[in-house]
């Protein structure tokens, strides 16, 4: 039940599927409170009556800065392009963002411009801290404008941060439910373009890429440009990346990736080869490490819920820290 005492968070863009499972966890949170779910084209529906297997009975607003109340934090979920100006607006009155758009995830302007648009906010792309919490909690605890990685990215630079300074090549395989394509795009893929099928898409040119080769070159690799192609598969959601690494030596790896994740509460190493399934509705990463013997390549699977970690939860993950909120609050395993 809501206190008082508990800090209020509005959720931009809450009719999307990763802004509405945002407003779920922000509605059903123990320390916070859902001061406004808005929307620019379900404006006076009901969330649970548009997401029926949610619970929260918000009324979706219109959004209108200034008229939501007092507001202790925001999770923006708008598209890349339209999301900058709604948090150039938020953190110029103060308010602590999560935004789950790509507008602040590159740190070089020119970088994200040459894939995506050209950038309403540059002026704030130096104090965005990339929301990965197992690679950057200290810095996203002191951080007012957090950017929350792409579920692709996550489950990348997961799987491969801990062997970043020992790879001279890498291959990702990665296959994604079609809600990773978002709303819009989801409710016009027909039916049976994607039941009963697999088909790769965005080929030489997904916009994760240099989102993956920024991250895991923080984490110590050196002139790497990823081999990515991404999967459409026939499932809601959920999301599996095999990674097939050439190392520059051997390695240990299990002492590797017990080190980098023996403490971490939403990263498990596991002995078997995870499925998308046992992960679904939480905020896990669940991760194989092996060396194949034949060819000495690092084979590395990582699977996540793309809606979850890949994206809502993570947020609620990075605002609890924010917050100075138990980290695990309101996601917990």
């Amino acid at each position: 039940m809501s206190s008082v005492a508990n800090q209020r968070i509005l959720v931009a863009g809450a009719s999307g599927y990763a802004g509405a499972l945002a407003a779920e966890l922000v509605d059903r949170h123990p320390a916070l409170d859902l001061a406004a779910a808005t929307s620019r084209s379900d404006a006076g529906r009901r969330l649970s009556a548009l997401y029926p297997q949610y619970r929260c009975d918000a009324v979706l607003e219109e959004l209108a800065l200034g008229a939501h109340g007092e507001l202790d934090g925001a999770i923006v979920a708008y598209p890349h392009g339209t999301s900058a100006l709604v948090v150039a607006e938020l953190r110029a009155a103060g308010v602590p963002v999560v935004d789950l758009s790509a507008d602040f995830r590159l740190s070089d302007q020119s970088v994200y411009e040459q894939w995506y648009v050209p950038h309403t906010a540059p002026e704030l792309l130096e104090d965005a801290v990339y929301g990965l919490p197992e690679r950057n909690r200290e810095r996203i605890k002191d951080a007012g404008l957090v950017a929350n990685p792409g579920c692709y990215p996550t489950a990348s630079v997961l799987a491969l941060a801990p062997l970043a300074p020992f790879i001279s090549d890498v291959v990702i395989d990665a296959k994604s439910g079609v809600s990773g394509a978002g709303r819009e795009a989801s409710s016009v893929t027909h039916f049976v373009s994607v039941d009963e099928n697999v088909k790769p898409y965005g080929v030489g040119q997904h916009r994760h890429m240099p989102e993956i080769d920024q991250e895991l070159a923080l984490a110590g690799a050196c002139d790497l440009a990823v081999t990515f192609t991404p999967h459409l598969v026939p499932l809601d959601q959920g999301e599996l990346v095999s990674c097939y690494v050439t190392l520059s030596e051997s390695v240990d790896i299990d002492a590797l990736y017990t080190a980098a994740y023996d403490s971490e509460r939403f990263v498990q190493v596991v002995d078997h080869l995870p499925g998308v399934r046992e992960v679904r509705g939480s905020n896990l990463c669940r991760i194989n490490a092996r060396i194949d013997e034949r060819t000495s390549k690092a084979f590395i699977f990582a699977v996540i819920d793309n809606l979850w970690k890949g994206a809502a939860s993570q947020a609620i993950q990075n605002l609890n820290l924010m917050l100075g909120l138990p980290e695990a609050q309101g996601i917990e395993p």
